[in-house]
């Protein structure tokens, strides 16, 4: 992970709660670094509140933390993760600071977390967090596929669903690596009913058990699919399962895919607007039916699309 220093921006958490290694209200006392007024004097410190909207962020759901100095003892640079993925911090004034983070499904009753703190007058400290996880309750699905995606794939298909999880799993380091690129323009990249939710269960040909980690949108062949949000196009690919996708990197660690679609009208590397068309509703890979299969993940946890619509017009 490196510093983040963040630029200012627009403010707009509702919720505060304080947490650190210590209460809110203690003292850290840490030496002046070298070249400080007096390099035998002593920097106080006082921790930042370290807070998080909602207050009790839902499993499977993005959310947003931030970190907000006491005015006493600004802050230079954060840097943190939660649940094992990277922070993206941004500052939102001189002494506020946000990322969007994710709740992962079957996370437990607690997501774990930690943040390092980078102060102006020098010296650093680390903070853990706890976060309390509203649990979800999800639908369980029968269905009927083809025979070939109802069985154990053989050697040929295991072969190619590897290769197509780690072009995935590279599109989600990209993300990572990347600075924000998303906008506060966020749009339902298809207005229509939802035939299959997030996180429901699923069984194939009563045979393969699995967790529907994105969000089916209805739709006949041919019909529009736009980007949810301003992005890079990271990938264009036939996938084994998810049929002809577009993957689009929104930076600071937002991932957001399109499956099963019947024609692609993007290439890797274009930068694509909230609305823009990017690809046409369809029934390849291992589908029912025509339809889109909307996925959003930070970093490699798959959250509900949903709350991308949720979080980031709320910002």
């Amino acid at each position: 992970m490196t510093w983040q220093y963040g630029v200012a921006g627009a403010v707009g958490v509702t919720m505060t709660l304080a947490v650190g290694v210590a209460a809110a209200t203690a003292w850290i006392e840490l030496p002046l670094q070298s070249g400080s007024a007096s390099e035998s004097s002593t920097v106080v410190y006082m921790d930042p509140d370290i807070s998080w909207t909602p207050e009790r962020p839902g499993e499977g759901r993005l959310f947003r933390i931030q970190v907000t100095a006491s005015e006493h003892s600004p802050i230079m640079g954060l840097r943190g993760e939660v649940a094992g993925e990277e922070l993206h911090f941004r500052r939102l004034d001189d002494r506020t600071f946000e990322s969007i983070a994710a709740a992962p499904v079957g996370v437990g009753d607690t997501i774990a977390g930690a943040v390092r703190v980078a102060f102006t007058a020098g010296g650093e400290e680390a903070f853990e967090v706890r976060i309390p996880v509203t649990h979800a309750e999800y639908a369980h699905e029968e269905l009927q596929v083809a025979p070939r995606f109802g069985s154990p794939p053989n050697a040929e298909d295991q072969a190619r669903l590897a290769r197509d999880q780690e072009m995935a799993r590279e599109a989600s380091r990209i993300a990572h690596r990347t600075p924000q690129a998303w906008s506060d323009s966020v749009v339902m990249p298809r207005n229509a009913r939802v035939t299959s939710g997030f996180g429901d269960g699923r069984e194939f040909n009563g045979q393969i058990s699995s967790r529907h980690l994105g969000l089916d949108l209805q739709g006949q062949r041919g019909d529009t699919v736009v980007a949810a949000t301003r992005g890079v196009v990271v990938l264009v690919a036939p996938f084994l399962l998810a049929g002809n996708i577009v993957y689009l990197n929104h930076g600071a660690g937002l991932l957001s895919a399109y499956f099963h679609l019947s024609s692609q009208l993007v290439q890797v590397g274009d930068t694509v607007q909230a609305g823009e068309a990017i690809g046409l509703v369809g029934a390849t890979g291992r589908v029912t039916g025509p339809h889109l299969h909307w996925v959003v993940r930070y970093g490699r946890t798959s959250v509900d699309p949903r709350s991308l619509i949720e979080v980031l017009g709320s910002i």
